[in-house]
């Protein structure tokens, strides 16, 4: 064993649904082998990382105009005025989260 070339066991345990995906990947390529298999795509697989900051940024403000809305909505449902600064609060939250979107996909690309 002194004399293998590769000379270091890794070991891990799996699922019987993730043992099934990897065995249907498998058969896309010529090989067999578990062992070459997952050698190759721990060196040479892809790892896709998505960076979601701009996306929760833009769900909170969301949320947050929502809530605003709501509560203008309730107090216009009890007989209550529109106020000039409300309309003003959910004109400036929109442009917020235009901008955030043109930010999101201008990233995207």
């Amino acid at each position: 064993m002194a004399n293998r070339k590769r000379n270091i066991q890794m070991k891990f345990w799996v699922t019987e649904e993730e043992k099934r995906l990897i065995d249907e990947k498998m058969k896309q390529l010529p090989t067999q082998r578990y062992g070459a298999y997952l050698r190759k795509m721990a060196i040479d697989g892809y790892i896709i990382y998505t960076d979601t900051k701009d996306i929760k940024e833009m769900n909170r403000t969301l949320f947050s105009i929502g809530r605003n809305i709501n509560q203008i909505a309730k107090r216009l449902n009890a007989g209550g005025p529109a106020y000039q600064a409300d309309i003003q609060e959910i004109r400036e939250r929109l442009d917020q989260i235009w901008q955030l979107q043109r930010h999101i996909l201008s990233n995207q690309r």
